[in-house]
């Protein structure tokens, strides 16, 4: 985003717009006219994307152009765009994202409604989600599913400070929604368990966890996106991509009510691998392998025995 040639007005809309999306295709960066249109709407406080043809012919200040300008270089440098702009949407709910978290994905919705599907008929379901991070999951599912109580737990209190500003602006507190820290299911204690309104000793009416899952061979090799700005700790489970997958299930035996399910997003290649060890968590029950919205492969279902 070069100055405006002294013998020129100043620079209108369009021409920033024209500029940004030239601008972020040399530099690589996906989507380039959908990000010059989020930067500038968020940047000149319009109320959507729409409101920049509205707006062609606005000139703008060297204020504006300054705000601007400092954006348009970070989206540049490949810092995600959910960062620069402070949020992100995930089923209606606005969920703050910066570094300390991966930012929530629409794919990942999906969770959220095998939950509730699940969970129909029970009257006051208890929920655990392992590997919260923004806590999108753990919110969406409190504010949805009737009764629920939701404890979101994670090792990161990085993760957890975030995902709790998060549940603080979508109106949700204790015991409705509840957080822990701790390794997997470790962090469900007795008193976790007691501050999220349950017996010491209550079981689990349906786990649900979106944990780290990509193979430690893809470290350097990821979009610059998630290489740079995404904490390394929620990407990478191993050497195939499952050991805290596997590790989680083992940790299940006796902990989860006779039919509850367990609902894990993981990769699409990992599904059939999952499920030929079945075997390995006899009080476990393999219910199926499910896509997202795009049709994709992405999550696995278990069932208590």
């Amino acid at each position: 985003m070069a100055n405006a040639p002294a013998n020129q007005g100043p620079m209108t809309v369009l021409e920033i717009l024209n500029r940004t999306k030239v601008f972020f295709e040399k530099k690589g960066v996906p989507d380039a006219l959908l990000d010059a249109q989020y930067i500038i709407s968020h940047g000149l406080k319009m109320k959507s994307r729409m409101d920049i043809y509205l707006n062609f012919e606005k000139p703008l200040t060297p204020s504006e152009l300054d705000v601007l300008r400092e954006m348009v270089a970070r989206r540049a440098n490949r810092e995600p765009l959910q960062h620069i702009i402070g949020d992100t949407s995930f089923r209606g709910f606005i969920i703050k994202c910066d570094r300390r978290a991966l930012i929530p994905r629409p794919e990942t919705e999906s969770l959220v409604d095998m939950a509730r599907e699940r969970l129909k008929g029970v009257e006051k379901p208890f929920i655990v989600e392992i590997g919260t991070g923004s806590g999108c999951i753990s919110i969406s599912c409190a504010k949805e599913i009737e009764n629920a109580k939701v404890l979101a737990c994670d090792i990161s209190e990085d993760a957890l400070s975030l995902a709790r500003e998060n549940a603080e602006a979508n109106e949700l507190a204790a015991p409705q929604l509840t957080f822990a820290k701790g390794d997997l299911l470790n962090a469900a204690t007795a008193e976790a368990l007691t501050a999220a309104g349950q017996d010491a000793n209550a079981k689990i009416d349906c786990l649900i966890a979106n944990l780290p899952y990509i193979p430690d061979s893809e470290k350097g090799k990821l979009q610059p996106e998630v290489d740079k700005f995404d904490p390394e700790l929620a990407l990478y489970g191993g050497p195939d991509g499952l050991d805290l997958v596997r590790k989680l299930l083992q940790q299940t035996q006796g902990r989860l009510n006779s039919g509850a399910p367990i609902l894990l997003e993981i990769g699409s290649e990992q599904a059939e691998v999952l499920k030929d060890e079945a075997q390995n968590y006899p009080w476990l029950e393999f219910a199926g392998i499910h896509k997202d919205y795009n049709d994709n492969i992405r999550f696995v279902s278990y069932k208590a025995k």
